[in-house]
This record gives C-alpha cells, sequence and structure tokens, in this order.
C-alpha cells in the first residue's frame, strides 16, 4: 500500500491542469466518493497497527497535496470567470445609473395626496374634447369675449373639436354623470396655442378640483386652499384671495400664497412683494350647474385650478418652463433621489 501511496503522490504531483474540464477530471479521480483518496483511506482502516503509523504520515501527505492543488486551481479559475464577466465586450461602456421621477410627477403626486387627504378623489377626462365641455357648458357663450383669453389648437379646423385648454372639461363630465355631493380632484396635460419661452409653452399640467354640496360656502373653499398651502409650503405660510374673472365662477380670485424663498419680505422671485400667485379659483357659477342639470338653488360649489409646473418652480427653484419638456439629463438627474 505504501508503494501505491507514493506513486499516486508523482501522479498528483506531475498532473497537468490547464481548464476547468481538467479541474472536474483531477477532482473526480482522487477526491470524489468513489475516488482513489476515499479508496485508501478505506484500505487503510484494515491495515495491521505496527504498518499504520508509517502508512498514515504518507496518506495524510496525498490528501494534503491532493486538496492544496484543487484548491488552488480553483480559485485561480474564479478569478479568470470574474476577470472575464467584468471585460465583457456587449456591456454598456458607461455605468447604468438609478433612474427617478420626472419633477412634475413628483409634484403631481404631491398634490394629489394632501387632497386626497382631505376626501377629494382622482377623476380624469379625454384629451381631445368638444366645444360643449371645454367652453359651453362652462359659461362660455359664443363669440363671448371670454373664449379669448385662451388660445385653442383646433382639430382638423373643425370648430367643435378641440385640445383641451384646460381639466375644467372633466368638471362638466362628471356633473353630467353624477348627482351631488362631488369631490373631485382633476389632474391632467393641457393645451393652449401659446408662444413657448422660459415662463409659458404650449402644453402643460394642470390639477383642478371640485366640490358641490348643499350649503357649501366660500369659507370652505378658503379653508381648503388655506390646508393645501400648509401642506404644500410649510405651517407658516399664508394665503390672500384677490378678486379676479373666470367664467365658470362668480365670485371669482385669485390666490397668493407668501414667498417660501423670502418669508414674505419680498426678493427677486416675488418681485419684491412677498406673495407669488399660484391658482385660481371661485365659487361655481349657477349657470353652470343649471347647464349639467344640477339644482342651483339647492347645491352650491367651489373649483379651483393650479398649473403643477408653477407649484414645481416653487418648490425647486426652476426658472425655466421649458426645462420639464426637453429631457436634458443634466437637469434631470437632480431628482434622482426624489421619490
Amino acid at each position: 500500500m505504501k508503494e501505491t501511496i507514493e506513486q499516486l503522490l508523482n501522479k498528483v504531483r506531475s498532473f497537468t491542469i490547464k481548464s476547468a474540464e481538467e479541474l472536474e477530471q483531477f477532482r473526480s479521480e482522487f477526491l470524489s466518493k468513489k475516488g482513489k483518496l476515499n479508496e485508501l483511506f478505506d484500505q487503510f482502516k484494515v491495515l495491521p497497527k505496527e504498518q499504520k503509523k508509517e502508512v498514515g504520515q504518507i496518506l495524510n501527505i496525498l490528501k494534503i497535496e491532493v486538496t492544496e492543488k484543487y484548491e488552488q486551481h480553483r480559485n485561480l479559475f474564479q478569478q479568470e470567470t470574474k476577470s472575464l464577466d467584468y471585460n465583457d465586450l456587449t456591456r454598456p461602456s458607461e455605468p447604468i445609473h438609478l433612474g427617478s421621477r420626472h419633477p412634475i410627477s413628483i409634484v403631481r403626486k404631491e398634490i394629489i395626496s394632501i387632497f386626497q387627504r382631505i376626501g377629494f378623489v382622482i377623476s380624469e377626462g379625454p384629451e381631445i374634447e368638444d366645444d360643449w365641455h371645454v367652453f359651453t357648458a362652462l359659461n362660455f357663450p359664443l363669440e363671448h369675449p371670454a373664449r379669448d383669453m385662451q388660445d385653442t389648437f383646433f382639430i382638423r379646423r373643425n370648430p367643435d373639436i378641440l385640445l383641451r385648454t384646460h381639466t375644467s372639461s372633466v368638471q362638466i363630465r362628471i356633473m353630467e354623470s353624477q348627482k351631488p355631493p362631488i369631490r373631485i380632484i382633476m389632474p391632467g396635460r393641457v393645451y393652449r396655442n401659446e408662444a413657448i419661452s422660459s415662463r409659458a409653452h404650449c402644453f402643460f399640467h394642470q390639477v383642478e378640483g371640485l366640490y358641490i354640496d348643499k350649503k357649501v360656502s366660500f369659507a370652505d373653499l378658503k379653508q381648503t386652499l388655506l390646508y393645501f398651502a400648509r401642506e404644500m409650503f410649510g405651517i407658516h405660510t399664508q394665503i390672500r384671495l384677490r378678486p379676479s374673472y373666470f367664467p365658470f365662477t362668480e365670485p371669482s380670485a385669485e390666490m397668493d400664497i407668501s414667498c417660501n424663498l423670502c418669508g414674505g419680505s419680498g426678493c427677486a422671485f416675488c418681485k419684491y412683494t412677498g406673495w407669488v400667485e399660484i391658482l385660481g379659483c371661485g365659487m361655481v357659477d349657477p349657470n353652470v350647474l343649471e347647464n349639467c342639470n344640477i339644482s342651483s338653488k339647492e347645491y352650491t360649489g367651489f373649483a379651483f385650478g393650479l398649473g403643477i409646473e408653477r407649484i414645481t418652480n416653487l418648490k425647486y427653484r426652476v426658472n425655466d418652463i421649458r426645462l420639464f419638456s426637453e429631457n436634458d439629463i443634466r437637469f434631470l438627474k437632480q431628482f434622482t433621489s426624489a421619490i
């Protein structure tokens, strides 16, 4: 047995391993359950006691050399495999960076969340609309100068089919199909034929709100908007309402918030007034309710609308609205950590 072990020891030392296949062949021959090393240990158990000491020493040397040779080559092949994976020519040359939500999506989600906490539900409608839902039902009579307030994209020169200029069209659809009480918010994209600049674009995003029920008052509107402003911009935010005009609300108002950059003391952003306009609002005009077969004697309601880009400008101090639609990676990667 001693001679057999010495022959195997010489074979192990001369065994060349140049590939993973040869390494597996080496393991199978010497280290597997039916390998030669296990056979020798089985034979060692029946040796006479006087031979075990000498044979055992040589057998342990064989076991150590076989194990060390196998582990050394296995580690070497593993490192080569990792190196090949790293230098894989099919991989992108640039590192793959974590993406993020668009800033408009981030702010839209936050606005929706604030109003959902006080009972508003989301409603959506088509972007290609008809004249009734965009203008007529909202108290824009034909040839009324109020229609000139919004430059409209018409579809195929058809004066009745157009791209919606505001998400108020969704209000009409909901009021036509549901009975009060109604408490909804309507996020979506709208289109207006305007010159593109740092402050205006031909498409942008709005969130409008509508609440109709018995005995809804202007005080309810004010408290709802104060809650939104403080949730969005901070607990110390103040609001003010200025008289305005919209065909579908009466009375109507523009709402300003205290500038969150200077705290109301005055800066270049708020034009040194301490206030920044963020939305329009008012009580739903009785004519709008009647157009949707809702009794204006029994029900009242309020509506408001705000531009998401405007809120995003205030939140992230973006001074050019065109950045939101240009897909410039240098701009968008600033929001990688935003949820």
